[in-house]
Parts: structure tokens; sequence; C-alpha cells
């Protein structure tokens, strides 16, 4: 069986997929419609985000058994048209829970400690101990919207803060020893720190609205490794210059996806972003959250035992 490969990842990939008896292909530069020509030929697909995976390209991919996405989401994968022709659709988000738990920490104890603000200050020769006094997790309500692979690693992580960690989740009986499953509404009521675990859907595009901020009872920090379509930056904006979001950890953005190559041509930047990034209680990373050393070998090798143990079958 022949798997094809759209984009490079960890080695021990390709390494299992050889040792179980498969043959490995590679196009990490062609256009999709030069794909499409010779899509029949595969067996399997391997992809990340080069392109979507959409209706039309899997019409013609018509020996294609299972398609193995080295990541979380299979948002750009259309998985009604793969289900529809029999493809098997493969993520990992058991490869980089760990990652996005660590991150998603790391940014709220950032934020509760001001160290990013510290940090430029002191290097501006500024040692303003008042104005960098933090905030301690311990006592505080953290509420995780997503409680899936992603918000369990997180409410792990929170384990050892004797804090209270509330989830919320579309799935009931997800809650476990890490956190209570709580009513929207609850959360709303209780939170001091919202983190965002879900999946890109119709439901989660804009959910961090006008609306949604304003049901908080209290000023809360935002902490969001999902997708950067669940938040309404300009929306948050107006919140923090409010006071009603105290602080936010973003490592997605709303605008990633159409203007990711010329973010950072002032020209180009939506306005909201410009605020955004003006911000001295904003911490802002590339979509790194699930991206470390240990997550790439991890999420290749979850998806190669996936696809084998599928096309062995």
């Amino acid at each position: 069986m022949k798997i094809l490969h759209l984009d490079s990842n960890h080695d021990i990939l390709e390494e299992k997929l050889s040792a179980s008896g498969f043959d490995n292909h590679h196009d990490y530069t062609s256009r999709k419609s030069d794909i499409e020509k010779v899509i029949s030929n595969y067996d399997g697909l391997v992809v990340r985000s080069r392109f979507p995976i959409d209706q039309e390209f899997l019409s013609k991919a018509t020996h294609l058994k299972c398609i193995g996405r080295v990541g979380a989401g299979l948002e750009n994968i259309d998985l009604e048209a793969a289900q529809e022709l029999g493809i098997a659709c493969f993520n990992a988000p058991e490869g980089n829970r760990n990652a996005v738990g660590e991150h998603a920490l790391g940014m709220l104890l950032s934020l509760f400690n001001k160290l990013n603000k510290a940090d430029s200050e002191v290097r501006q020769g500024i040692w303003d101990r008042e104005g960098n006094r933090g905030l301690e997790l311990d006592g505080k309500t953290v509420g995780i919207i997503g409680y899936g692979n992603m918000g369990k690693a997180f409410a792990k992580k929170l384990r050892g803060f004797d804090c209270t960690v509330l989830c919320h989740d579309i799935k009931k009986n997800v809650g476990d020893e890490n956190a209570t499953q709580v009513s929207l509404e609850e959360l709303q009521t209780k939170a001091d720190v919202l983190s965002l675990h879900t999946p890109q859907t119709p439901d989660t595009i804009a959910m961090v609205n006008e609306s949604f901020i304003a049901a908080f009872k209290k000023p809360f920090y935002l902490i969001n490794t999902a997708r950067g379509s669940a938040v309404v930056t300009a929306d948050l904006v107006a919140a923090m210059q409010s006071g009603k979001v105290l602080g936010a950890g973003l490592d997605v953005l709303e605008y990633e996806k159409s203007s990711f190559e010329s973010l950072f041509r002032e020209s180009d930047m939506p306005e909201a972003l410009k605020k955004l990034m003006q911000m001295d209680n904003v911490i802002l990373s590339p979509h790194v959250g699930g991206w470390t050393v240990e997550s790439k070998y991890k999420l290749a090798e979850v998806i190669a035992d996936k696809m084998i143990k599928h096309l062995k079958s």
C-alpha cells in the first residue's frame, strides 16, 4: 500500500509505516490541483494544514482508505464527504495535549505575575515593584470550556495550585477528579479565569463575543490555546479596555488563517489586532501551544499507529 505525505513530520512516522510494509511517497510543494491528479494512486494520506481536503479532492481519491492529520483539529477535512466515501480520518490530540496544557498554564502564570510587562520594564531600567505586584492562583476559580484531551490536560496541571476548576462541555458526564462539570451559566458566574479548549465548529466560531463576555459576573482572565476563530478580537479588545477582561493569553488569533503571512505588516494589520498588541496585559504566541520537541514525536507516533491499525485491519 502507498502512503502520500503532503507535509514533513517527525521521522518516526515514516519509520513506523515502512516497518509495517507501507510505501512512503512525498510531495511537499505541488499545488492542490496537481495532487488531485495522482491521489487515486494512494491508500493513505498524511497531512497537516497545507490546503483543505474538500469534497472535490476526496472524490478523486478513489483508492484512499484513510487520512492521518498530524495535529489535534480536523476542520480542514470535509469529514462528511470522507465518511460517505468510506475514508477514515484520524487526528492525534493525545500527542500534544500535554504540551497544550503546559502552555496554557505558562500563559496564565505569566499573566498573573505580570512577567512579560516586568521583564520589558527592567530591560528599560524601570524598577517598579508595586506596579508589578502579582496574583496567586491559589483560591481562584478556573473555568474550562471544552473538556476533551486538551481541557483535561490543563485541569491536571492545575491540581497542585489549590484552585477550583470547573468545566463545561456539550457532552454530558465528562467531569472527573480534576474538574467539576457545570452549566455555562454557573461557569460564567464563578470563574476568575476562562480557558478555551474547544475544536472549531459552527457553534464555537465567534463564541467569545460581546454578549458572551458580558454574561460573566466577575472580571476575568482569558486563555485561548484552541482556535482563533472562537474569539471576536474587537469584542475582546473592548472588554479589556472596559476592565471586564483583565488580561489575555492568546496562542491563536482570529486572523491567522486569512492573513498570517502579512500579520506583522502594519498596513495590513486589522485595527483590533493593533490595539491588542499594544496592551501590556496580553501575551501572544504564534500557535505553538502544542508545538514542542516532544509533541512532534508523539503526534507522528500516534498517527502512524492509528493508520497502521486501520490499514492492516
